[in-house]
């Protein structure tokens, strides 16, 4: 699936912890040069979600919309342990539309 990111702009997913353990969770936009200048991201929101080895999404930590727009939107997830190994996604919607997405899988 083809997303589009202002040029200059990078999504990113962090994920510390070991196995199942999660103790530090964070997405956001990272901008520069010619993306920092764009008007950035309009009502936008993060939204995490936790899937299982057969791809089926068992959780999902919505994060509130924002009406303003913002170059760098960002947002921290709780500290969690996970009940079963699989993969953690972070989802960035702008308008409502899915813009892009970035996954870490989590295993033993």
């Amino acid at each position: 699936m083809t997303t589009k990111v202002p040029t200059g702009c990078l999504f990113t997913h962090i994920i510390r912890g070991s196995g199942k353990e999660i103790t530090y969770e964070n997405a956001g936009v990272d901008c520069a040069y010619v993306g920092a200048l764009s008007s950035g991201f309009c009502n936008w929101q993060i939204d995490f979600t936790y899937a299982n080895t057969e791809n089926k999404t068992y959780r999902t930590s919505r994060g509130r919309m924002h009406p303003e727009c913002k170059i760098d939107p960002m947002r921290n997830n709780a500290p969690q342990t996970l009940p079963r190994y699989g993969k953690a996604c972070a989802h960035l919607y702008v308008n409502g539309v899915r813009r892009v997405s970035q996954c870490h899988h989590i295993t033993k």
